[in-house]
């Protein structure tokens, strides 16, 4: 292997077996240990001949970095390279859509001599003041899958050429994995790990590669990912750490930071790193927006603007802004419930007893001035009578639907569909999942047509899109972990590995199968990973693996007439709606299942 040299001049340690890397630490926050990246050599995966003198190179995904090239010895001339993200008709697409990644570079060969091949710098990623810049001694990094060389000295063999790519050096492909009896969902599920992956080049989360600003809901969303597939959490510290100096407009997007406080520390239980970041989430709770009910008064600026639904705009299944606007609102109550809960773990009492008190107000003025009781729906706000889907999810997915309304609302939103944006996607998904639907919700990540990620896998991409297609949103990347839901999804709401207590300490198993026979995977936790395989049909079986340190409350689809059993026998469990609870946590390893009652024991 060859050596491999930090920054500074010092011998790193490869952090990939049998790759070359580089690693650098990226000193993009003032407080803490930014999360490491690494420059990472890449062999291609095909290499083909598809003119005369051009030469494909494929490296299989896209990932963002640049090209290294060894010529060969006396090699002279020019040769000229293509990189791209999009291939059209069996060659590189040279006029890519919205912010499709393309470049070309002409340079001189000198001899065998090494070059490093990189784009000019988009001033669009890299001027803003709130861009991310990734180190100089780099390069400009840009998202490629495909090369094209023009007049290469002879044959190019794979030797010649390397991708250096960048990712967390951290980063485990083996921490997690998933598998169903659903191939497409078992593709959506690596499309969306190889996501989260991808995107971490800059070393804190960006919103892909067209600004690569940090933003909250983004942050959130990749916050989510990253646990469920690698189980890592300094790299959304980090990106939180940001946040907080450099903000950004949006309404709902500062109620993303109480969600990643409170992702943070359900994560590992850790106070000490909340406790300085306490007052400044107080902050984000924009209290002074409150009216005497506790529910958010929006304003005409904030009404034009910072009030945004979802994004990009004609996704907001023509939501109607008011002054009293339900989904705004519906984030402001789960966030103060959760800073609720930040308090109490950091012994604040006298806010904990505020923040619940506030919520509780707002709660009741929530049901009374945005429920339709004709209807069973919300409607989008005060003074007037339309009902979007996105005024739905929010109050079903943050908990605010009244038990008995519940029904009703879940039912609604399966049939509308997925008429919102790959972000709102997230609350959707996870509303129906939670709320009996999850058949509904496996239905939505693979339905045919153009709104679900089975579109996106058979458009050919290898990271997740910011929209559902170019024709939703004519600049977006292609290269957006915002859309890497299924990350986060398919883990926490099929195989059903949640924490319950913070730090997993305390575990919540609650498999989901829907309509797949069969579903297993590993998931990352601080104490090690969760084993899991679930099957359904006479009974439904469950073969589960703690790690040391956690004890597990499990529930299991309850049909008619059945019974539970652990290792053999029979459990004592109750009904919840239409699953069994064991009464005992589980603890180390166990096979669950449920029988029917008139089975005998064998």
């Amino acid at each position: 292997m060859k050596k491999s040299f930090c920054q500074l001049g010092r011998k790193c340690q490869p952090c990939f077996t049998g790759v070359l890397v580089i690693q650098i630490s990226l000193a993009l926050v003032v407080t803490g240990h930014s999360a490491p990246v690494c420059i990472v050599e890449q062999s291609p995966s095909q290499i083909t001949k598809v003119a005369p003198n051009v030469t494909l190179v494929d490296f299989g995904r896209v990932a963002f970095g640049n090209l290294q090239i060894l010529p060969p010895t006396n090699a002279t001339g020019s040769i000229t390279v293509d990189l791209g993200e999009a291939i059209t008709n069996g060659r590189v697409n040279q006029h890519p859509s919205g912010s499709v990644r393309y470049a070309r570079i002409i340079t001189q060969l000198n001899g065998g001599q090494p070059l490093i091949l990189a784009p000019p710098a988009d001033v669009k990623n890299t001027t803003q003041p709130s861009a991310v810049l990734t180190p100089a001694a780099w390069g400009v990094l840009m998202p490629f899958r495909w090369v094209e060389i023009y007049d290469w000295p002879g044959d190019l063999r794979p030797d010649q050429i390397r991708r250096r790519a960048a990712f967390a050096s951290d980063w485990d492909d083996q921490a997690a994995a998933f598998h169903s009896s659903d191939e497409t969902l078992n593709h959506i599920w690596e499309l969306s790990r190889y996501s989260i992956k991808a995107t971490t080049f800059a070393g804190v989360y960006v919103d892909g590669d067209r600004e690569r600003i940090c933003y909250e809901a983004d942050a959130y969303l990749n916050q989510l990912g990253q646990y469920y597939t690698v189980g890592h959490v300094q790299m959304a510290r980090d990106s939180f750490d940001r946040l907080l100096k450099l903000p950004t407009w949006p309404t709902e997007w500062a109620a993303h930071m109480i969600f990643m406080a409170h992702a943070d520390w359900m994560q590992t239980g850790d106070t000490n790193w909340l406790a300085p970041r306490y007052a400044a989430l107080k902050s984000k709770l924009n209290l002074t927006r409150e009216g005497a009910d506790s529910l958010f008064i929006s304003n005409q600026q904030q009404i034009q603007h910072d009030d945004i639904v979802d994004w990009p705009v004609g996704e907001r299944d023509g939501y109607v802004f008011r002054p009293v606007n339900t989904v705004v609102n519906a984030f402001h109550l789960r966030s103060l419930s959760m800073m609720a809960e930040l308090a109490r773990a950091l012994h604040q009492d006298a806010d904990a007893r505020n923040f619940a008190a506030r919520e509780r107000i707002g709660r009741q003025a929530f049901q009374k001035k945005l429920f339709d009781p004709v209807r069973g729906l919300y409607r989008d706000g005060v003074g007037t009578d339309h009902a979007s889907l996105h005024a739905n999810l929010f109050p079903l997915v943050f908990g605010l639907v009244p038990p008995e309304k519940l029904p009703r609302i879940a039912e609604w939103l399966g049939e509308r569909g997925m008429a919102c944006s790959v972000y709102a996607a997230q609350y959707l998904l996870e509303g129906l999942f939670e709320n009996g639907c999850g058949s509904n919700a496996l239905r939505l990540i693979t339905a045919p047509g153009d709104r679900s990620w089975k579109h996106m896998l058979d458009s050919g991409t290898t990271i997740t899109w910011e929209a559902w297609g170019q024709c939703y949103k004519t600049n977006q990347d292609w290269n957006h972990a915002w859309g890497a839901a299924p990350a986060n999804l398919l883990p926490r709401f099929v195989l059903g590995v949640q924490p319950l207590a913070p730090g997993w300490s305390r575990a919540i198993i609650r498999p989901n199968l829907g309509t797949l026979k069969n579903a297993e995977g590993k998931v990352p936790t601080p104490l090690g990973p969760v084993m899991v395989h679930c099957e359904q049909g006479d009974n439904f079986k469950l073969l589960l693996t703690l790690p040391p340190g956690m004890t597990a409350q499990v529930q299991l689809p309850a049909g008619e007439q059945s019974r539970v059993f652990v290792n053999g026998k029979a459990a004592s469990a109750h009904r919840n709606g239409q699953v069994w609870v064991l009464d005992a946590d589980i603890v180390g390893a166990a096979q669950i299942e449920t029988r029917p009652s008139t089975l005998s024991l064998k």
